[in-house]
């Protein structure tokens, strides 16, 4: 099945996902698992409350018990199992995909990742058989609502006194967040105008992935005509953040890893804070500015939660809107803990999100985005930028990375794609188009 993916199942409804399909995972899940109990949560996706009514049924068959948590978006899920020691969980998303798309979101005892390496194999496998050792007994069924839980628990991220009057732009997607967030910001100072807060797995408006351009564009909009202090965005499962500025700038994931990690050093001195190699040096230099000591990682939530755990680190962050933090004894995704982190700090500067950033000096890093280049040979273009660039610090801990002392760039092959994706960055612009441009003609 293509479905099984390195860290998830996923695929369109109900051509390559149907509820038979979710019911033999739910059976395998617990076959391999041996759990007694699983938390089961739920996103608006239209066809999502059917995939969890058959993926219980799988679960509950195979003897296990089923916690029914409703409506709820993967960060909640994580939450639920770190928080109260279950022994499992399944939410049922497709994330930031589009409407056509759901699947499967995997987690172990201490909110693991059940990935590739890590049970997903021997789960399809079972999957796929469709033969099942018969349970001497039916798993039950029980529902409950956690997310008032959860809202305490993001919200004690901050000190809520700190955080001052704001006008703030938030934009749910019609996803999960448009449950999520009212109960989060509840009775903060804020002047809120809430886009697209109803769910709807339709996406009437516009898709659920903010790092697509035309996705943000209403956002963006707003922040502007009603000169907003702050413009806030959320994917489909709210595992991910996006941020906008005042003056309508939409912030990549790393300088907005730099202002967090600079909160939590303000709080935290020499804590280990971890980011991914796509990274600016922006996130490094703001690391070592505040006194705390840093580790680049893979990229994907399955290694960030590894390294954190290696490192006790209490927060990590990814270039595309991911952040991980320790949350007692386990490490996981919040998607509501960076807003708070963002509105504290503004309101205890009491500067702009631009001005921050300006102050800690991200104006002089000059990164081109990842690029994605269509290859026939992804190892022999490899090879051709090892060759290259053999003088350089070269590092393969995804992809291949090429250093030196003013300029850097990754390039990592897609593991579904016959692509390699890009990311660049040097001490000026009119070097980082020079470098583009010298790498770019490897690519093509």
């Amino acid at each position: 099945m293509s479905i099984f993916k390195a860290y998830d199942i996923r695929g369109k409804y109900p051509i390559e996902l149907n509820e038979e399909i979710a019911y033999k995972v739910g059976r395998a899940f617990v076959s391999f698992l041996k759990c007694k109990k699983v938390v089961v949560g739920y996103d608006m996706r239209l066809s999502s409350e059917n995939l969890k009514r058959a993926l219980i049924d799988g679960i509950t068959e195979q003897g296990a018990d089923a916690i029914d948590i409703g409506l709820s978006s993967t960060d909640l899920l994580y939450f639920v199992v770190g928080n109260f020691k279950y022994e499992a969980g399944i939410i049922v998303t497709a994330s930031h995909n589009p409407k056509e798309y759901n699947g499967f979101k995997l987690v172990s005892k201490g909110v693991g990742p059940v990935k590739e390496g890590d049970g997903m194999e021997e789960i399809r496998g079972m999957a796929e058989k469709g033969s099942f050792r018969s349970s001497f007994r039916k798993g039950s069924i029980t529902k409950k609502d956690y997310l008032a839980d959860f809202a305490k628990f993001t919200r004690s991220f901050v000190d809520l006194k700190r955080i001052k009057p704001m006008k703030v732009v938030m934009d749910a997607s019609n996803g999960m967040a448009g449950r999520i967030a009212p109960k989060i910001f509840e009775g903060l100072p804020l002047d809120k105008t809430e886009m697209f807060f109803q769910l709807d797995g339709s996406f009437p408006n516009h898709e659920s992935n903010p790092l697509i351009e035309e996705n943000r564009r209403e956002c963006v909009k707003n922040v502007k005509r009603l000169r907003a202090d702050l413009g806030i965005m959320w994917d489909g499962d709210t595992d991910r953040t996006f941020f906008i500025d005042e003056n309508g700038n939409f912030l990549q994931g790393d300088f907005i890893t730099g202002l967090l990690a600079k909160q939590v050093l303000l709080k935290k001195k020499n804590a280990m804070i971890l980011y991914d190699l796509r990274a600016s040096r922006f996130v490094p230099d703001t690391i070592r500015k505040y006194g705390g000591r840093s580790r680049e990682c893979r990229v994907g939530h399955a290694f960030f939660k590894k390294y954190m755990r290696e490192e006790d680190s209490p927060f990590g962050g990814e270039v595309t809107g991911h952040y991980y933090y320790k949350c007692g004894d386990y490490y996981a995704e919040n998607g509501f803990a960076p807003a708070l982190q963002i509105m504290e700090l503004m309101s205890t500067s009491g500067k702009k999100l631009s001005q921050l950033l300006l102050d800690e000096g991200a104006g002089n890093y000059f990164i081109s985005g990842e690029i994605n280049y269509e290859v026939k040979d992804k190892n022999q273009k490899m090879e051709e930028l090892k060759q290259r660039y053999s003088d350089a610090e070269i590092s393969y801990l995804d992809g291949i990375t090429i250093k030196y002392k003013d300029w850097w760039f990754n390039v990592r092959p897609s593991n579904t794609e016959p692509l390699l994706r890009l990311n660049l960055e040097a001490s000026t612009k009119e070097m980082m188009e020079k470098k583009l441009r010298e790498v770019q003609k490897i690519l093509s």
